[in-house]
């Protein structure tokens, strides 16, 4: 467990500096603690896994002042569990997860914020895909791919994108390299 915590906490250090987070942006996280275990994706949640791998990530966006949104399966549509404050103005959805609906990972997450909500969308300026959760569809446009130094938890594949502005103008545009 100790070694998961290590590279989860890692993994969101490295996410930090690579996509040049601030305080007050949003990660999403999707995370397969099945697909950690060695199992197929869905088939095999493990709620003390993902409270270390929670805690590990939690801990570290918030040193950094980043807000953390929980990616619920698809059993609730995918949508997220984050803390009320990140997103004061989003519609909320009446959901509570648990473990074999909604996942471990959003299980944790309700249990250890303070104030809890769930909301079908957001736009998160960066995230990480643990096992294959597809995190895309929370992405702010346009998603960059980022190669992390680890790309496994567990024996879950892991991957990590970072959004940048859309390109506006034609040929003769001059970008601001600070926002690439």
């Amino acid at each position: 467990m100790e070694e998961l915590r290590n590279i989860a906490a890692s993994a969101a250090k490295e996410l930090i500096e690579k996509a040049k987070l601030q305080k007050g942006d949003l990660v999403v996280v999707g995370c397969s603690t099945s697909e950690i275990c060695g199992s197929r994706i869905g088939s095999d949640s493990r709620p003390e896994v993902a409270e270390v791998v929670f805690d590990a990530i939690y801990t570290t966006l918030q040193e950094a002042g980043i807000y953390l949104a929980a990616q619920c399966c698809e059993h609730l549509n995918r949508a997220l569990i984050v803390e009320r404050e990140a997103v004061p103005h989003l519609p909320r959805v009446n959901v509570v997860p648990q473990p074999k609906a909604g996942g471990s990972f959003a299980t944790a997450a309700y249990k250890r914020f303070s104030l809890p909500v769930a909301v079908e969308h957001i736009r998160a300026d960066a995230g990480l895909d643990i096992g294959g959760t597809l995190i895309g569809m929370h992405l702010k446009e346009v998603a960059v791919p980022l190669r992390l130094s680890m790309d496994h938890i567990g024996d879950a594949l892991l991957l990590a994108a970072r959004t940048r502005p859309k390109f506006i103008g034609g040929i003769r545009a001059v970008y601001d390299p600070e926002l690439l």
